[in-house]
């Protein structure tokens, strides 16, 4: 590594209208509930940041296990900062492309492993223990009944939608063990719907780092979530679009389905 990357990195560790409408004034008001959160994991992931080179993708993996499971706080915190270093030069094999990578895909082992306890948790426990005591687990009943009201309806496809909007992308995972999802079917949805989440994330973190000379920590990660705050309109459109089509293909298989049925019943 060159001197400058070890001093930018050293300069890092130390100083550093309708549904549409609603679903996007949801996610702003839940950013803001969020920000004491966030603020609170910038102090300790800037002291776990020191270590970045040589326990960098651990640290990654662990922290996005955490995130997405029953312990929920913004990931943000984990894949900005993780995409800066990578840009930085600051990760494990000092190869910017390389690591930036190797991060989005520890990443979204991280978040996998994550969903599989709360899936697991969900199928092994149940639903009325985790309505009775889930809040003790930071699960309350109203966010529980919601996600299990869309997964309900729409599964598959609201399961990958979810993994890249706050507070229900950690949730999904537990309707989705109630009604005992294929697990083949839940890895999937799961590992595209965190797996562009990810990207977005550490692509923002590495965009930072190759674009500005010196940042803090928490400049860091506020300025990486005012740029998602100022794109959110767009992600929520791809959201918005993908689950229409998801809506329409699906009425048109059970459609399909329904009328094949009917017609064998006139058969016979």
């Amino acid at each position: 590594m060159n001197t400058a990357s070890l001093q930018d990195n050293r300069q890092f560790q130390l100083t550093e209208g309708g549904n549409f409408s609603a679903v996007a004034n949801a996610i702003a008001h839940q950013g803001r509930k969020e920000l004491a959160v966030t603020e609170l994991f910038i102090r300790y992931i800037e002291l776990a940041a020191q270590h970045a080179p040589a326990w960098g993708f651990v640290m990654i993996f662990v922290l996005m296990t955490i995130e997405s499971s029953f312990i929920p706080f913004p990931s943000e915190v984990v894949m900005i900062p993780a995409g800066f270093l990578a840009a930085r030069q600051a990760l494990t094999f000092h190869n910017p492309p390389l690591d930036a990578t190797l991060s989005v895909l520890i990443g979204v082992l991280g978040s996998l492993a994550g969903a599989y306890i709360n899936y697991y948790l969900a199928r092994w426990l149940g639903r009325p223990f985790l309505y009775k005591y889930g809040k003790y687990f930071f699960l309350k009943p109203a966010s529980l009944q919601r996600a299990e009201e869309l997964f309900l309806e729409y599964g598959a496809g609201i399961t990958f939608v979810c993994r890249m909007l706050p507070e229900i992308r950690q949730l999904i995972s537990i309707p989705a063990g109630i009604a005992g999802m294929r697990l083949r079917t839940f890895t999937i949805c799961t590992a595209l719907g965190a797996g562009i989440w990810v990207a977005i994330l550490t692509g923002i973190g590495y965009y930072l780092g190759m674009k500005t000379a010196h940042m803090t920590y928490a400049e860091l990660v506020h300025r990486g979530k005012d740029i998602i705050h100022h794109n959110l309109h767009w992600i929520l459109l791809g959201c918005a679009v993908f689950f229409a089509i998801y809506v329409y293909v699906h009425k048109l298989i059970m459609r399909s389905g329904a009328s094949a049925g009917n017609a064998a019943i006139g058969k016979d």
